[in-house]
């Protein structure tokens, strides 16, 4: 009786452990930060830089609206990191000419040379 009392109680213990590890596992991969990238941020990698291999990005942009991306030519990847299909549009001009969007989610290699700066906006706009 003993010995069965320790067995339930161990494979209770164990389904316990799963359950919590599958629910924190789940949290990291909805709100979580990818490659470096926090939750809800646009991130901009250094020029040629893998991020899964060097998760350290050179700029990250937490607020909705227009950002002045400075000094950034080459090859770059953007991850848009937001939430809820907000994007992150990428513009040659200053706070205008807006000709690509990256959705939320989504890491984009990118032409950084003629981008002059970011927007983030909501999804519905």
């Amino acid at each position: 009786m003993t010995v069965r009392r320790i067995l339930r109680g161990a494979a209770a213990l164990a389904f316990t452990a799963t359950a919590v590890l599958t629910g924190a596992a789940q949290a990291q991969a909805e709100g979580g930060t990818g490659d470096g990238c926090p939750y809800g941020a646009v991130c901009i990698y250094p020029e040629n830089v893998t991020p899964v291999n060097n998760p350290h990005p050179s700029h990250i942009f937490y607020s909705y609206g227009f950002h002045r991306v400075y000094n950034q030519f080459g090859n770059h990847w953007v991850f848009n990191n937001q939430y809820d299909g907000a994007v992150a549009e990428l513009c040659k001009s200053v706070n205008t000419d807006c000709t690509e969007s990256i959705p939320s989610q989504q890491g984009w290699y990118v032409d950084m040379t003629p981008i002059n700066s970011l927007h983030l906006r909501e999804h519905y706009q």
